[in-house]
């Protein structure tokens, strides 16, 4: 029986990258989009990708971050998903390689327990293009899931994983049911189930 449910946020709670729509404010939303999906499909390691896409922010006001952080577009069925898996008795939870600003914010609407992200710094009302947090790495998603397993004394048979891009591979490690949602081809290698339409629900006929 299933104990916890850890879900991506960006293209899996949420539709698109957090990141793109903010690059998009200042004209380079291409740029950082391409080598969004190169992290993404596991050709650049993540966390030079991070540094190297939150750089391209800098000077970026942080009253926009905020308002775009609270203003995106959810994935469908994410929010009816997560009663029913709470419902159930599971305890869920977002791993986001993105952006604290979003994920918290989004936890209050969509009803997670709780969530593990990054921090944009931001100085006298700007960003700095600095970032900080728990989900830097390549390895970050699945060193945390395994720290929650623990706390929570859960086993990876009683663990779901759902994701759609490389840096969610560490955290497949360590659930025997691992979702790839409209993911890339390297995560789809390792799941065992695969969702290919933006419907959340579909999750919930399948386990």
């Amino acid at each position: 029986m299933l104990k916890l449910a850890v879900f991506d946020f960006d293209s899996t709670l949420m539709d698109g990258e957090t990141i793109d729509f903010f690059a998009q404010e200042l004209g380079i939303g291409e740029e950082v989009s391409r080598i969004t999906e190169e992290a993404m499909s596991g050709r650049l390691d993540f966390f030079e990708s991070l540094q190297q896409r939150v750089g391209l922010l800098k000077g970026l006001d942080f009253s926009v971050v905020e308002k775009i952080s609270h203003n995106l577009p959810y994935m469908p069925g994410a929010r009816e998903t997560i009663a029913e898996l709470k419902k159930r008795g599971i305890t869920v939870v977002c791993f986001s390689g993105g952006f604290r600003s979003a994920t918290s914010h989004a936890k209050k609407i969509l009803g997670y327990d709780a969530d593990f992200s990054n921090v944009l710094h931001e100085k006298e009302g700007k960003l700095t293009g600095l970032v900080g947090g728990d989900m830097m790495f390549n390895f970050s998603k699945g060193d945390m899931l395994v720290r929650l397993q623990s706390i929570l004394g859960v086993s990876r048979e009683q663990t779901l994983v759902c994701g759609d891009g490389a840096n969610d591979l560490s955290m497949f490690a360590h659930a025997d049911t691992r979702v790839a949602f409209c993911a890339r081809e390297i995560l789809k290698k390792e799941a065992n189930i695969v969702i290919e339409t933006k419907d959340l629900t579909q999750i919930l006929e399948k386990i």
